[in-house]
């Protein structure tokens, strides 16, 4: 069996990424000649970021000339700490820079190789080990599990369920076999948020059946209203982090998607394994990118002027779209999730007749057909200055009307 054929075949049950999938969906189209070109496909953000980021790296660049800590240098992970206990009210003993914070490459590194962790080797004979996810979700998760050998179990995430898959709803025969579970608050792409009951009736399931779950938080300081709750705030009211542990990013709270900087905290037990993992699989960011983050954590200032800027276009879009598509206002996110009957379809649509390019939901889920919760659907990233945003949503309405 040549090389190739083995890569294919491990590589196999995860298909095409949607920005592939994407690529192919429109190879064969022309953008409208009568537009500029509008991608709000990716969700990455363009808003500015604070000017003390290159000042940062700068006044630090002697440290490009050595090795960073593997856990990521004291000062990040302070910062990252005094963060939590500010940002979710944490209690100075609960959480320790030392044991329970490690810094990663960017979120989708450690909600990658968490899996590597927290899912146990395959035995002959042995039930085989599950994975829950989302479903709608991120391709990292998908990712995870299968590069494990484990069982992805993909679980509805819509609006018959609050938009918050209901993992307690499951068998108790797939939760016995889970090792690992994945859950997004506020949720890519519909923008939904895990509220404290939620948070700790997953997490006392977790305790219960002795799985991982990670949380993916990256979205955590984008929101409408009320500040959403994180996982370590409802972990710790039971006195422990036990079996939970977080992520969080710095492309989305401050508008560096380039600097590939984020943490994982939590449970120290699963950080000392994750941390002495990922010694073998993965490089800690510079050290002048390191006191960068740090400065980014301990500043709230430029967050809250980003939080206004989404909610200024999502003003917008409230204004364009009305009750279209089935519009409602995100709890959290920069997205839109808009049904328009047919997200392929609409997606063809939008960049032949409007040079705007936006992802098909069913490229965010799993299933084919009406199986996939995405099917309907497409998502649309609100990342660019507003008088772009506000061009984009007139567009849809323009070219796609009411479904």
């Amino acid at each position: 069996m040549g090389v190739s054929r083995r890569l294919g075949e491990r590589l196999s049950p995860l298909g095409d990424g949607p920005f592939t999938r994407l690529d192919k969906l429109l190879s064969t189209l022309t953008p409208a000649a009568n537009r500029t070109p509008i991608d709000l496909a990716l969700g990455e953000p363009r808003h500015a970021f604070p000017d003390f980021v290159a000042r940062r790296v700068e006044e630090r660049r002697a440290e490009w000339g050595r090795y960073p800590a593997l856990r990521g240098s004291a000062e990040f992970r302070e910062a990252v700490v005094a963060y939590l206990r500010r940002r979710y009210r944490l209690a100075e003993g609960l959480l320790s820079a030392e044991r329970n914070v490690v810094a990663l490459s960017g979120s989708r590194e450690g909600l990658f190789l968490v899996a590597q962790v927290a899912v146990p080797p395959l035995e002959t004979g042995a039930p085989r080990p599950v994975v829950l996810l989302p479903n709608p979700y991120y391709v990292a998760y998908a990712g995870a599990a299968i590069g494990t050998g484990a069982e992805p179990t993909f679980v509805a995430a819509t609006a018959a369920t609050g938009n918050l898959p209901d993992f307690a709803a499951l068998p108790g025969e797939v939760l016995a076999r889970t090792s690992l579970c994945y859950l997004c608050s506020p949720s890519n792409p519909q923008g939904s948020v895990a509220n404290a009951t939620y948070l700790e009736n997953l997490i006392r399931l977790a305790r219960q059946y002795g799985f991982v779950l990670a949380v993916d938080e990256c979205y955590a300081e984008i929101y409408s209203g009320t500040p959403p709750a994180g996982a370590l705030e409802i972990a710790a009211r039971t006195g422990s982090l036990d079996n939970v542990v977080v992520f969080h990013s710095l492309s989305k709270r401050s508008s560096v998607p380039g600097l590939r900087s984020g943490f994982a905290a939590g449970d120290d037990k699963i950080i000392a394994a994750f941390a002495r993992f990922r010694a073998y699989a993965a490089p800690t960011m510079p050290g002048p990118l390191l006191a960068a983050s740090a400065a980014l954590w301990a500043d709230d200032a430029h967050v809250a002027a980003t939080r206004k800027d989404y909610g200024q276009k999502f003003d917008v879009a409230e204004r364009v779209l009305g009750n279209r598509f089935g519009f409602r206002r995100p709890e959290g996110t920069f997205f839109l999730w808009l049904d328009v009957g047919d997200g392929e379809d609409a997606a063809r649509r939008l960049w032949s007749q409007a040079a705007l390019r936006v992802m098909p939901g069913a490229y965010l889920g799993h299933g084919e057909g009406a199986a996939n919760p995405g099917t309907k659907f497409v998502r649309v990233a609100l990342v660019d200055e507003l008088a772009t945003i506000t061009d984009a949503v007139e567009r849809v309405v323009d070219t796609l009307g009411t479904p």
